[in-house]
């Protein structure tokens, strides 16, 4: 019964990574032959991005069952952090490509430690309370982002919350992060088989957290905290497991972010806590604790707005019709035992066919 648990599960990865790829191909094969629109091909890495941060947050929201809204907080950490370096290291290390290697592990590294230096005071929240203090995290490393200048020459880093000229920069200097204006010139690095790859690292880590025994230790917190205390599991070692691995996911997708833009602003646009609750979204209707329905809902929900655009006054209404169904479709007890009747018969049927 066990091995066959186990053979269930590995067919069920094995099936999401399929998924990935397979998309990957087809989407190669689209750009090769010319059937792709300019529209859908700038869309290829944004959709990697969201689909990274839907699965991230599935970590936190779905299997170890806390509500954070601060996930475009640890996004915009890394997306700075990766792009500052990107931007440091131009003289240093010559290759767009290798310096986008190291910005992701970099970003992905300064997000666990935020998520770590986070989670120690935050976690010892619960619902509401937690969602309103991660919240709150997001806004506020946007408006530090904001007020913050730094600069670099011979002497090394130089750091303001003034102005440029309060840097103190000499003649070789050059300003980074600007304040309000952000980063500017930083390479457009990121391509859809990069996303694709830090997608399918993203999946490979939270598939095999979950089925390993410490992913079985967050599920025991998720379902009841107190009989995991019970049986020795220590709650807050594994909450701030999930939470810094989540952090640090998210951090590696906002470099990825900041590898395809030539202009990066903490705005409200790109980091406020719309953008939270935007991917929030992404993994309710995808399912909890469901690392595909993450990716799907993240794709089909920020490629339908822009589908859609030519509708002008009826997008919106459109888009929100379809979140009321795919909500409906995922929660609603009658569509969840009709989808057990069929999936049933299905097997029925294969059962008989061979």
């Amino acid at each position: 019964m066990k091995m066959n648990q186990k053979r269930k599960v590995f067919i069920q990865n094995l099936i999401t990574y399929a998924i990935v790829i397979g998309c990957w191909i087809i989407i190669q094969i689209m750009i090769q032959t010319g059937n792709i629109s300019s529209l859908l091909k700038g869309l290829l890495v944004p959709l990697c991005t969201y689909a990274i941060l839907a699965v991230s947050l599935n970590l936190t929201v779905g299997i170890l069952g806390e509500l954070s809204l601060g996930h475009a907080g640890f996004m915009c950490v890394g997306a700075f952090s990766g792009a500052f370096f990107t931007n440091v290291a131009a003289n240093v290390i010559p290759g767009t490509g290798l310096r986008l290697f190291f910005a992701l592990l970099i970003g992905a590294a300064v997000a666990g430690i935020f998520g770590l230096l986070i989670g120690i005071p935050v976690l010892r929240l619960k619902g509401d309370y937690l969602a309103i203090v991660t919240l709150a995290f997001g806004e506020i490393i946007k408006n530090l982002i904001n007020t913050l200048y730094v600069g670099v020459d011979a002497a090394g880093l130089h750091f303001s919350i003034k102005d440029t000229t309060s840097l103190g920069l000499d003649e070789t200097g050059v300003v980074i992060i600007k304040g309000p204006q952000g980063i500017t010139g930083t390479p457009k690095a990121a391509t859809f088989t990069v996303g694709v790859i830090v997608l399918l690292i993203t999946v490979f880590v939270v598939l095999n957290l979950i089925n390993s025994r410490s992913g079985r230790a967050i599920m025991a917190i998720r379902d009841n905290r107190i009989a995991a205390e019970s049986i020795g599991i220590n709650v807050t070692k594994f909450k701030l497991m999930a939470f810094a691995i989540s952090a640090s996911l998210a951090g590696a997708a906002g470099v990825l972010y900041a590898h395809n833009l030539s202009s990066l602003a903490a705005t409200t646009n790109n980091f406020g806590y719309n953008k939270s609750i935007t991917i929030l979204v992404f993994v309710v209707l995808g399912g909890l604790g469901n690392v595909r329905g993450s990716i799907i809902a993240a794709v089909i929900l920020t490629l339908l707005p822009e589908l859609l655009r030519g509708l002008n006054d009826y997008r919106m209404l459109i888009y929100a019709i379809v979140l009321i169904v795919m909500m409906i479709f995922n929660s609603s007890p009658k569509a969840i035992e009709m989808r057990a009747v069929l999936r049933e018969r299905f097997k029925k049927k294969s059962k008989e066919a061979a």
